[in-house]
């Protein structure tokens, strides 16, 4: 691979990807919500943990903010709107999830200049949609909206190639190393190699790709990837594979994508029976709330760090959401909720659903058809990230002059 404007040295990754980090931060209210998972759940127990109620105790995303839902195809490359990030997740209480995607959304709105007023029906439809998707509920399924029927249709008519150009600029079997790709020490290249002689990884790439041969896959190239807001610093690498052996062309190769797994920063129930190993945890979990992506997943460990190692199919997709209408910010947000709300719901047998449900109806208000807890919840959350928002903003001026 040839140096290219822009490529950062191995040496100098981490003071790097700090600074990137806290400009992508300083991006927006809602980039900060997305790269403040700790912060999040910091506030939460030292402020309202006392009244959230608990949840039966399941497997949760952690980190249900809106660029973690979207479309994701499975290994027969059916595609369904699940959620596609689960770093975070942890057998917890479910009501995180909805205080955390009721923020998203409430900081979202905010950011397209919609009123208080959508803000409000954005959160009261959150809890309908959720409680839609469990079988005792008489609501119908709401209707995917305009938004996600568009990225839906977009996703399933993507193609290798696109996801390519996309990805990696081109469809020639190398990735360029520029902003997002940079070149690896040698100890990285021959880590990755060996990876890709194990079994199961192998495995992993021929239940997608039928022209797949154990027996001949090949890295063909890899680069760190300098991807994310909240995985900066850690490792993060794409890999490029030929799957057949052959001649290397666009249906020859597949993109695979290794993040290193940490600690969950939110809290999991008292006694909750986990993976120790983090990335196991994150494929385990995965498994439990988006069947679609779990299957493509494994856990390894790379450079003594445990890894999660999916492969990028083109039909994987974010929702970009933030610039919506009124109506339009009211019927996405009680969609992705009823996602949330498959994704528990699953997880339940009849009984704890019931008991879950009836718990979820206390606490409405007269005039507010949303808990309590919720919207005092969301509310207090968009002030304190506002304030940590504007103060990260200012650090960041200061570094940026000094």
């Amino acid at each position: 691979m040839k140096a290219s404007k822009g490529v950062v040295r191995v040496q100098d990754r981490a003071a790097v990807l700090r600074a990137l980090q806290n400009a992508k931060m300083a991006a927006s209210a809602h980039a900060y919500v997305r790269g403040a998972t700790v912060r999040f759940y910091e506030w939460l127990e030292a402020n309202h943990s006392w009244s959230i109620p608990k949840g039966p105790a399941i497997w949760i995303c952690g980190d249900c903010h809106l660029g973690n839902l979207g479309p994701i195809a499975d290994t027969e490359g059916h595609v369904q709107v699940q959620i596609r990030d689960l770093d975070q997740t942890v057998i917890g209480n479910p009501a995180h999830d909805l205080i955390r995607l009721g923020l998203s959304l409430a900081t979202a709105a905010r950011g397209s200049d919609l009123p208080g007023i959508t803000t409000v029906r954005m959160i009261e439809t959150l809890m309908e949609g959720y409680e839609s998707a469990f079988p005792e509920n008489d609501e119908p399924h709401p209707e995917k909206p305009k938004a996600v029927k568009l990225v839906m249709k977009k996703a399933m008519k993507r193609t290798w190639k696109q996801l390519a150009r996309e990805r990696i600029v081109d469809t020639d079997p190398v990735i360029p190393l520029g902003k997002r790709f940079w070149p690896l020490a040698r100890e990285e290249r021959k880590a990755i190699e060996s990876l890709f002689s194990a079994p199961a990884l192998a495995e992993l790439v021929t239940q997608i790709n039928s022209r797949a041969d154990t027996q001949r896959i090949k890295v063909v190239d890899a680069a760190y990837w300098r991807k994310g807001c909240s995985s900066l610093g850690r490792l993060r690498y794409a890999v490029l594979l030929d799957v057949d052996g052959g001649n290397v062309n666009g249906e020859d190769l597949c993109l695979i994508d290794i993040k290193e797994a940490s600690k969950a920063a939110a809290p999991h129930a008292t006694g909750a029976m986990m993976p120790r190993d983090q990335a196991r945890r994150v494929v385990e979990g995965a498994r439990h709330l988006s069947p679609a992506l779990g299957d493509r997943m494994r856990s390894a460990t790379l450079l003594d760090k445990p890894v999660i190692i999916r492969e990028l199919l083109p039909q994987d997709l974010k929702l970009e959401i933030e610039q919506l209408d009124r109506e339009e910010a009211i019927k996405v947000a009680r969609f992705l909720a009823s996602v949330v709300g498959h994704a528990h719901c699953r997880q339940m047998d009849a009984k704890t659903r019931g008991a879950w449900r009836k718990e979820l109806q206390r606490n409405r208000s007269k005039t507010l058809d949303a808990p309590s807890w919720l919207w005092s919840s969301v509310v207090d959350l968009v002030a304190e990230h506002e304030r940590g928002y504007l103060e990260h903003c200012r650090k960041y001026v200061l570094l940026d002059q000094g």
